[in-house]
């Protein structure tokens, strides 16, 4: 029925398609163990259950919350409706203090605490990530 040729040809078309799908499932598989989730404290405060999964919290750090004991950092981060405690051990970037705009990295303990193992810093005195301005409704 059909020629040699054009066996061949579809087969290698079959093989080309399957390979492109494999190497894309396995592209996007390696994403999603890598993909860390921005939240607020007012949507960890509803979160139906805690996950051990790494997230971001972002908010404005409160004022006088902030309390360093030897080398642990101690602070609240707040979205002006819920807050949330951070413990992070390590230096912070030269730009964190409190009434100003930060992203803790790191793992739920439960919904009112945050084990951070990394906090982002703003650019400049005018930067805020843009997470963090639509989670507290700045435009």
């Amino acid at each position: 029925m059909y020629g040699k040729k054009v066996k061949l040809r579809i087969l290698f078309i079959t093989l080309l398609f399957s390979s492109i799908i494999l190497f894309l499932y396995f592209f996007l598989k390696s994403f999603e163990e890598n993909v860390v989730y921005f939240l607020s404290p007012s949507e960890i405060k509803v979160l139906p259950e805690v996950s051990t999964k790494k997230i971001r919290v972002g908010g404005m750090v409160k004022d006088q919350s902030i309390n360093i004991n030897s080398e642990i950092i101690n602070f609240i981060i707040t979205d002006f409706k819920n807050e949330i405690n951070v413990t992070f051990s390590g230096s912070v970037p030269n730009l964190f203090s409190e009434g100003k705009g930060v992203v803790a990295e790191g793992y739920l303990k439960d919904r009112n605490y945050l084990r951070a193992t990394k906090i982002l810093a703003k650019h400049d005195e005018n930067y805020m990530p843009p997470e963090v301005k639509e989670a507290l409704g700045e435009k």
